[in-house]
């Protein structure tokens, strides 16, 4: 069988400088590759975690994107693992980031370990677990 692995997710967005900024400082990726006017979009750029990847692309020129709803069909969200997630939400916390809470907390157990959500300035939700398994 021929091996596979996701090796990028691709994300718009109408504030290119704050989601930059998100995925970077608060999420830790380091900007791999910016491109300056490509195929009619002010920026794409490349955004890596490990061997993971973002590619990160402003609306085509003349276009406003659809703010994000969560109740439609497609990728909900995506998740990163942590090895102290309390550690990382503390780090958040500081940055300013806030956190889609459930019963009031940042942090809840579902199943087989704890998580929290966040929001990207473009509306994308990022999971944070500290469990790697199922």
């Amino acid at each position: 069988m021929t091996k596979r692995c996701i090796h990028h997710i691709c994300i718009q967005t109408n504030h290119y400088k704050k989601s930059i900024e998100f995925y970077t400082k608060a999420l830790g990726f380091t900007l791999a590759q910016e491109t300056k006017d490509f195929h009619d979009r002010a920026y794409n750029s490349w955004l890596q975690l490990g061997d993971f990847y973002i590619e990160l692309q402003t609306a085509k020129k003349h276009e406003v994107l659809k703010t994000y709803d969560k109740h439609q069909e497609g990728i909900v969200h995506f998740c990163l693992w942590v090895d102290d997630l309390e550690g990382e939400v503390k780090r958040l916390r500081e940055l300013g980031v806030s956190f889609q809470q459930k019963n009031g907390e940042d942090i809840y157990f579902v199943e087989s370990g704890s998580l929290c959500k966040v929001q990207a300035p473009e509306g994308t939700i990022v999971e944070l677990r500290d469990q790697k398994g199922l």
